[in-house]
């Protein structure tokens, strides 16, 4: 089911994430921002948002845990 923004339209969104593994949610019927990919979900803002909260369980940057398991951290 699709819900409505502030303006009454029908909104559908699609998660999206970046070179550095960090996720954010997206309108779906607009072009992706440089840097940005179609992760494949899409659906209600709650929906996609429920979905990035069981997938991005590591919030680092994907350079920072890299640097850090070049460090033996």
């Amino acid at each position: 089911m699709d819900v409505q923004d502030d303006y009454g339209h029908d909104r559908r969104y699609r998660v999206v994430r970046n070179d550095e593994e960090q996720y954010s949610i997206w309108w779906a019927d607009r072009d992706l921002p440089a840097g940005w990919h179609s992760e494949g979900t899409e659906g209600t803002r709650q929906e996609c948002l429920d979905h990035i909260g069981r997938v991005w369980t590591d919030l680092r940057p994907l350079s920072l845990r890299r640097r850090m398991a070049e460090l033996g951290r």
